[in-house]
Formats: structure tokens, sequence, C-alpha cells
């Protein structure tokens, strides 16, 4: 449960605000992401006044969460991925200070983590040039007009076409997805663990480890540790790989549509490592028959026992208490 006493501000601009929402929205403890206007002197400004670059205004979001569920900083580690924080003169093919980058803060807390976080991409070499995001007190947030309210959803074509066109994708793939970063994670993963969640490989029915597991736990993601799946939620399938017929959160399992092999798939992901899990069929237990179809070697399974100990003590609740 989430109480209104716990719950906190983060307000990140980053370029375009249609851009901004998305990565943010349906995250556990992520209650809204607002698209407004802030960091200028003009009260209430419009769409085309700040766009005329004479307010002062950034285009931001403002995120309410619950920082319990959704800590601070994964808010900031998901925030880099998704600018360029080498550019202050606008972000990707918008320009302007209006589309200026910048990080508000809304207390000592939160400015000592986002200055934290800063010095680790600093000092990660992921980009030559020097990072130039500042880190700014918050100002007074105005949340933009209606039609540019979650426009992801109300607007997906228009959307997906200004997302690639504007050359985000590019760019998080070229600095995020580099030679390097498959070299560590390489390190990290066995063989079999980094060709299922990364190559979408596949592994032995009935010679894997989870799929005949059914002690009380979670199954959560084996490069990020975020929570996937409950062994309330297993179920036999009879197909010799682990089956279950429903995340624990939603927001954390992205779908794709998926077209390769000649056939038609609903393919899944984790949302936040994109690891490739498996697919979705709806061949499951009554009423929903949903069956997600996943790898054991996408997962790690955390024991009743440990969730305490691993931070996951809120989904105790998902089990008996014996």
């Amino acid at each position: 449960m989430t109480s209104n006493d716990t719950l906190q501000l983060a307000t990140f601009a980053g370029g375009c605000f249609w851009c901004m929402v998305k990565p943010f929205d349906e995250l556990p403890g992520i209650v809204s992401v607002v698209s407004g206007y802030t960091g200028g002197h003009t009260e209430n400004p419009t769409y085309e006044e700040v766009g005329s670059e004479a307010t002062g205004h950034r285009e931001a979001v403002q995120i309410v969460y619950d920082p319990k569920l959704f800590p601070y900083e994964r808010l900031l580690d998901i925030y880099w991925q998704l600018i360029d924080p080498t550019d202050d003169g606008g972000q990707f093919m918008d320009r302007g200070h209006s589309y200026a980058p910048a990080v508000f803060v809304q207390n000592e807390e939160q400015r000592k983590q986002a200055e934290l976080s800063k010095e680790r991409l600093k000092a990660s070499k992921r980009f030559k040039a020097p990072i130039v995001t500042p880190i700014l007190p918050a100002e007074p947030f105005y949340p933009a007009e209606a039609e540019h309210q979650q426009y992801y959803r109300t607007h997906p074509l228009d959307y997906k076409l200004y997302q690639k066109g504007s050359g985000r994708d590019d760019f998080t793939a070229l600095h995020w997805n580099s030679r390097e970063d498959k070299k560590r994670l390489r390190g990290r993963l066995t063989e079999l663990q980094y060709e299922v969640t990364q190559n979408k490989g596949d592994e032995p029915a009935y010679q894997n480890a989870y799929w005949d597991h059914f002690e009380e736990g979670l199954y959560t993601d084996v490069i990020s540790g975020d929570p996937l799946f409950s062994s309330a939620d297993k179920f036999d399938s009879g197909t010799g790989w682990p089956s279950f017929t429903g995340p624990v959160e939603e927001g954390m399992i992205r779908r794709e549509a998926d077209y390769s092999g000649g056939q038609v798939r609903t393919v899944l992901r984790s949302r936040l490592s994109g690891a490739y899990l498996g697919y979705l069929t709806f061949d499951g237990p009554e009423p929903a028959k949903q069956h997600y179809h996943i790898y054991s070697a996408a997962l790690q399974f955390v024991p009743k026992a440990e969730l305490e100990d691993r931070g996951l003590g809120r989904y105790l609740g998902l089990f008996s208490t014996s």
C-alpha cells in the first residue's frame, strides 16, 4: 500500500516532454507522471510561450512516487539513459533552452543523490565529452495543456515516429548497449544466461533450474534483481519450463510483437534491464488463461525467508504465514 505521507516529487527536464513520460510511467511506486514547464519566470506559461524561448522555462516531467517502492536513485538511473548529458543546448533534434536537460531537486537529500549519480556517470567514462547537465533547486512547476499529457498513449503513432526520428533511440543504443557493456554483462552471466537474455536464445525443456521448482519465493530478473514473478502464480504447464499466470508487477514486464521464425508471438522482456524472458500465450489456467512461458536462465530465485534481507519484504503478503 502507498500512503500519501510517503509520496515525494521528482522533476526532470530532458528535452521534449512527450518522450519523458513513458519510461517512468506504470513502474511500481510511480503514482503519476505529468508533463509541464519549470525553471522560468512566467506564471502558467503556454506551450507556444515556452517554445518561443522567452519564458526561461524548460519542458519537464514531474513524478509523484513512493521512494519505498521505487527509490530516487533508480529514477536517476533511468533519467541519464533518456538524455544526452553532454548537450546543454537542447536535446537531439530539439534545440533551445526550453529543451535543455536539468535535474530539479526537491530537497538536500535529492541533491546529494543526484550529485553522486552524476559523478558516477562521469567516472564511467561512457561519454567522451563533459557531462554538463545541471542539478538545480526545484522551482514552481506548471502542468502543460491536456493535449500534451500521456502523449504516448493518446497519439501512439505520432509518438513512435517522433521518438524514432528524434534520434533518442539510436543514441541510447550507442551509449548504453556498447561493446563494453556487453563485455561486462558476459562476465556476470553464464553463457546460457547471456544467450537467452540478450539473444532470445532457447534452453532445454525439463533440463533447467526452475521448471519443477515450487518453493515459496520470488523469481527476479537475473540481471537487475527486479521482482518479476511469484511462486504463488506458478503452475505446472507440462512444457518443461517455468510457467506463471501473471507477474507480480505489471509495470516491470514489457510486451513486444515478434514476427521472427515465421510465427507471430508476444515476446516478454524485463522492462528495466531489457532482458528477454520468454513469451505469452493464452493456454493457461482459467479464468484469464494467461501463460507466461519463461526461461529459467532469465531468472534468479529468492526464497521467502530471504525476501526481507533482499529489500523485498513488501512481497511477503503474497505467501502463506506458516
